[in-house]
């Protein structure tokens, strides 16, 4: 069962990575911040209930982090999970830069940005790396405690995947100008890899940032649902089977 979780893991990063930042690179310009909103919610949507009996559909590290410090996972699945998910996130990218290779007159990653997230000269809006932490700490946060309140006894969880991947819409539309939205390390590392140079020295922000906002939402979330009972991993079709 744990190699079943990691592979299905990765394939649910693979799937988020290749649609929402595929979206941005081969039809950004014609479908705009608000189709690669959807392109990444949709994905999640999907995935939350194609793999999520099997993995709990985290595809996030920081999803992952936050339930970790739930004690909804255990650390030697969490690392799993983490590898995982980085894996998913660099093969999608690299599926996805041979395929857009192709186009007439070649495609160079490094020059169009291949949808890396990039703060300062390389935001889309041009704002500076302390606006892009913040955001990616907010955001991130929106994330995760939804992921968390979603699944909790008190929520209707067979329906969980729809205010999760409806919550990922939200958080780009906000973000997208900002920092192309990251709220997912798996997801930034995969393209800063083969963009290289600015794209790898600015991903730092990428790994930190969703990992504090992570955090933050677990301790919100203990403060508000601590005294409720949270649903048992098996009855979630979002919540990992530990079994």
């Amino acid at each position: 069962m744990a190699l079943k979780r990691a592979i299905a893991e990765a394939l649910g990063t693979f799937v988020l990575v290749f649609g929402g930042v595929g979206a941005a690179v081969i039809a950004g310009d014609r479908i705009g911040f608000l189709g690669v909103a959807f392109a990444f919610g949709l994905s999640l949507l999907a995935m939350a209930y194609a793999v999520g009996p099997i993995s709990g559909c985290h595809i996030n590290p920081a999803v992952t982090l936050g339930l970790l410090a739930r004690g909804k996972i255990d650390v030697p699945e969490a690392v799993r999970y983490w590898i995982a998910q980085i894996v998913g996130g660099i093969v999608a990218a690299a599926v996805l830069l041979v395929i857009v290779k192709g186009k007439a007159g070649g495609y160079d990653a490094g020059a169009e940005g291949f949808g890396a997230n990039g703060y300062g000269a390389h935001s889309p809006g041009g704002y500076p790396w302390g606006s892009a932490f913040a955001i990616e700490v907010v955001l991130t946060g929106f994330l995760v405690f939804t992921v968390l309140a979603a699944t909790d006894k008190i929520a209707s969880v067979a329906f969980a995947g729809i205010p999760i991947g409806l919550v990922l819409v939200l958080i780009h539309l906000v973000g997208i100008p900002v920092d192309n939205t990251s709220v997912n390390p798996a997801r930034s590392i995969g393209p800063a890899l083969f963009v290289g140079d600015w794209a790898l020295s600015q991903l730092w922000l990428f790994i930190v940032a969703p990992l504090v906002g992570a955090l933050l939402a677990a301790g919100l979330h203990a403060l508000l649902f601590s005294s409720e009972e949270p649903v048992a991993p098996r009855e979630s079709a979002v919540a990992a089977d530990l079994a």
